[in-house]
């Protein structure tokens, strides 16, 4: 596992209370990890500060999984800090 994808894992597993273990790359945010509306916003707004990056915010929001979120983000940092 890459680091950013076990940092997405261990953000994403404090933030909607659910073991690390059960967040894997085919979890999807709603379906399976129960995530809200609010606490997908809150995920954008932590993802960024994990990785001190700026994320479109309708393009963070249509990410589905925690794989996609995770390619979304390498992505991202690459963009930014290229």
């Amino acid at each position: 596992m890459s680091d950013v994808a076990e940092r997405v894992r261990k953000v994403t597993a404090r933030l909607l209370k659910v073991k690390p273990d059960d967040v894997k790359p085919s979890s999807h945010f709603v379906r399976d990890l129960g995530a809200e509306s609010i606490q997908s916003i809150e995920l954008v707004a932590a993802f960024e500060e994990e990785f001190d990056i700026e994320m479109d915010q309708d393009e963070a929001l249509a990410v589905q999984t925690v794989g996609d979120a995770v390619t979304f983000i390498e992505k991202v940092i690459a963009e930014q800090h290229a």
